[in-house]
C-alpha cells in the first residue's frame, strides 16, 4: 500500500458517483471497478483539456493500493469543511432510493434492502387486499377518487375498465385532433391483457398529457373495437402492402414510386384522393402490375369504401403523426413497474401522475413555464410541403383551372412526399 496518502473525504458528485479528495489537494472521481473488486478513481481533470492521467486504486476496505501522481495542472487547497455536509463515512456503501415515500432519504447504509422492503410493505399496507381477478375489480371504491376528490374511474364492464379524471376529459375534448393511442403489456396487471393509454398534444405549451388509461382483460375484437381502431388500420395498410406486392415492386422503380406514394395519401387534399387512386390503378392495369393491383383493390375496399376518408386524413391537421408520445410514456410506466403491479398500487401511481399533469397544466396556464425549443422533424417537412401545394392550388383556382389540373397538382404532391422519411406507427 502507498504511504503518506491521506484520503480526506468520500463524497458524491452531482451525478451520484463517489468522489475522493487526496491530501486536500486533488479530487478523484470513481471510474470503474475491476474483476478483482479493486476500484479505479481518476483525477477530475482527466476529462478536461488538461487530460490529467493521475489515478488512484482502492481495495474494498478503501485502502490505497496504488497512487499514480501525474498531475499536469496547478494544485489548489480544497476546503474539506464545506464538503462535510455531503460526506459519509468511508465504510458505508452508497445506495439510492427513488420512491414517492422516501424521496428525502437519498443516501442510506448497508441495511438498504431491509429498509427498502419496509417502505414497500408500508406503502402496500395503505391499500385493501390485492385483487386477483378482473371480475373482482369493484365498480365503486374510495380509491377511484383523484387527489382533488374527483371521479377517476368512468367506465367498467366485464372486459374493460377506463380511468379518466375531469381534467383529462377536458384535454381529451378540447385537444381531440392530436390524440395518440398505444398499449403496454409489461405494466399490465397479472390478470389483465394490456394497459392502454391515450395522450394528447397541447400546442400552446408544446407538451403531451395523458388523457385516459384503460385496463383490458383480453384481446377480443369487441374490446379493441373502439380503443384500437385507428392504430390497427395503419398497421394493416403497411402489412398488406408487403404481403401482396412487395416482391413485384422492390426491383421496379416505376411501380415502386406509386407503392410508396400510397402511404402519402393521408396528407393530401381528400377531395382528389379517389381521382388519383383511379389514375394509379389505370397505369398499373396498362403495365400489368397484377400484384400491386391486388393491393389497390384491398385499399379501395378497406379505406375508400369502408371508411370515411376524413377519418384517416391529416390534411387539415398535420402536427404529430406518430405514437412516439404514447410509446415513451409506456416505457416510463414500465420502468416504474419492473414487475406486474398490484391493482390498487397501479391506481395509486396513475392518480399521482394525473395530479402531476394537472399541476403542470395549471402552472403553464398561469404563464409559469419556459417553452421548449421545438425540433424540426419530418412532420414539419410534410406540413411545409402541403402548405406550399395549398398555395399552388389557390393560384390555379383563381386562374380558372379545371378539376383535372388540380388532380394533377395533388398527384405531384403525392410523389414529392416520397422524398420525406415518413414513419407512421
Amino acid at each position: 500500500m502507498e504511504d503518506n496518502i491521506k484520503i480526506e473525504i468520500i463524497s458524491e458528485t452531482n451525478r451520484g458517483n463517489e468522489q475522493i479528495i487526496i491530501n486536500k489537494k486533488h479530487k478523484f472521481n470513481f471510474s470503474f471497478q475491476r474483476k478483482d473488486k479493486l476500484k479505479i478513481y481518476r483525477c477530475t481533470e482527466y476529462k478536461t483539456l488538461n487530460k490529467c492521467k493521475s489515478l488512484i486504486i482502492l481495495n474494498d476496505k478503501k485502502e490505497v493500493l496504488k497512487y499514480k501522481s501525474l498531475h499536469n495542472h496547478l494544485e489548489k487547497e480544497i476546503d474539506v469543511k464545506k464538503l462535510r455536509k455531503n460526506s459519509i463515512p468511508m465504510d458505508i456503501k452508497l445506495k439510492h432510493i427513488f420512491n414517492a415515500v422516501s424521496q428525502e432519504m437519498r443516501l442510506i447504509c448497508p441495511e438498504y434492502s431491509t429498509i427498502r422492503s419496509q417502505i414497500i410493505r408500508n406503502i402496500n399496507k395503505q391499500f385493501p387486499p390485492n385483487i386477483k381477478s378482473f371480475d373482482d375489480i369493484p365498480i365503486e371504491s374510495k380509491y377511484y377518487k383523484t387527489k382533488r376528490n374527483e371521479n377517476f374511474m368512468i367506465f367498467k364492464n366485464t372486459d374493460l375498465i377506463i380511468f379518466q379524471s375531469p381534467f383529462q376529459a377536458y384535454l381529451f375534448s378540447n385537444y381531440h385532433k392530436n390524440i395518440f393511442e398505444d398499449g403496454t403489456f409489461y405494466a399490465a396487471l397479472k390478470f389483465s391483457y394490456q394497459l392502454f393509454i391515450t395522450r394528447t398534444y397541447v400546442g400552446e405549451f408544446n407538451m403531451f398529457y395523458t388523457t385516459s388509461i384503460s385496463i383490458l382483460k383480453n384481446k377480443k375484437q369487441s374490446t379493441y373495437e373502439t380503443l384500437f381502431k385507428e392504430l390497427k388500420k395503419k398497421i394493416s395498410l403497411e402489412k398488406q402492402k408487403n404481403i401482396l406486392c412487395y416482391h413485384e415492386v422492390k426491383n421496379n422503380n416505376d411501380v415502386y414510386i406509386y407503392y410508396k406514394a400510397i402511404s402519402n395519401l393521408p396528407f393530401i387534399n381528400p377531395n382528389y384522393i379517389f381521382d388519383i387512386y383511379i389514375i394509379i390503378k389505370r397505369i398499373c392495369q396498362k403495365k400489368k402490375y397484377n400484384n400491386f393491383l391486388q393491393f389497390l383493390e384491398y385499399f379501395n375496399k378497406n379505406y375508400l369504401l369502408k371508411y370515411n376518408v376524413n377519418n384517416w386524413n391529416y390534411y387539415e391537421n398535420i402536427e404529430h403523426l406518430t405514437n412516439n408520445a404514447s410509446e415513451s410514456y409506456n416505457s416510463y410506466l414500465n420502468n416504474i413497474f419492473p414487475n406486474k403491479p398490484l391493482f390498487y398500487k397501479l391506481i395509486y401511481i396513475l392518480k399521482e401522475e394525473e395530479n402531476l399533469s394537472y399541476n403542470d397544466y395549471q402552472r403553464r396556464t398561469k404563464g409559469n413555464w419556459k417553452k421548449k425549443q421545438k425540433i424540426f422533424s419530418a412532420t414539419d417537412e410534410i406540413k411545409i410541403l402541403i402548405e406550399n401545394y395549398k398555395s399552388k392550388e389557390i393560384n390555379l383556382f383563381y386562374n380558372g383551372c379545371n378539376r383535372n389540373e388540380l388532380i394533377k397538382l395533388w398527384k405531384e404532391c403525392l410523389i414529392d412526399l416520397n422524398d420525406i422519411n415518413i414513419n407512421l406507427k
